[in-house]
Order: structure tokens, then sequence, then C-alpha cells
């Protein structure tokens, strides 16, 4: 096996905190914006902050049910 055919380490993964803007490698979610156009955009919170948040609203939440 040579150097070039040997997987190297995933790529860090996490997002940002919406409180503190410090990036976590342990983001919770906390959070989903529905736009208008495009994809909705998901909140997270870094470990600390999450514990003080009121989770807001997930996918699907503000649906009209038929």
């Amino acid at each position: 096996m040579t150097h070039e055919s040997t997987p190297g380490a995933p790529a860090p993964s996490g997002a940002m905190c919406c409180r503190c803007k410090q990036w976590t490698y342990a983001p919770v979610e906390v959070g989903y914006h529905e736009r208008p156009s495009g994809p909705g955009v998901t909140l997270y919170a870094c470990p600390s902050h999450a514990v003080a948040m009121t989770p807001g609203p997930m996918p699907g939440k503000h649906q009209r049910h038929t």
C-alpha cells in the first residue's frame, strides 16, 4: 500500500454557534428558519449555550395542516 492510496483522516465537521459565534465540533440543533426561496437554515449552538436556549421551530413546524 502506498502513501497515495492510504485514505486520510476525515475532514473535521461542526458548526458555528448562533450565540457566541465560535466554531464547535459538537453542535446542537436549536432552531430552524424557513426561507421563501430555497431551503431553510438550521441554527446550531455549542453545548454550553444550547442548554440555556429555548428550542426554536424545527422543520415543518409552521406548515399548514389540511
